[in-house]
């Protein structure tokens, strides 16, 4: 018996199952808050580009800095430095910083 499903199978050249093809809702429900997942438009930018993981989500968020730093209730100046990434930030400006960002600090802190 076939059960109803939303999801869609597509075949390679020989009739077998190569990709599935499911709604976004539903990816993200199962997906998207759990794995904590990053765009690799952000990760080539932290890789190729050598940018901080912040800048990288700024600019992927289309934000500027003095944006984010009144989101996380800094100045913009200690933004930058953070970007510069000439030093480690705190656990706890992390937690501001993503909170800015609407991400969690996993997907920050992928240099430290």
């Amino acid at each position: 018996m076939n059960a109803p499903s939303d999801l869609q199978i597509i075949r390679d050249a020989s009739g077998a199952p190569a990709f599935v093809v499911v709604p976004y809702e539903q990816f993200l429900s199962q997906y998207g808050q759990a794995r904590d997942l990053i765009p690799n438009e952000v990760v080539g930018k932290i890789i190729m580009d050598e940018q901080h993981p912040i800048r990288a989500w700024r600019e992927h968020l289309g934000l500027t800095q003095a944006e984010v730093a009144q989101r996380a209730e800094m100045s913009q100046a200690a933004l930058a430095q953070i970007e510069s990434g000439k030093h480690k930030t705190r656990v706890a400006t992390m937690e501001k910083l993503a909170d800015a960002l609407g991400l969690s600090v996993a997907q920050l802190d992928l240099n430290d």
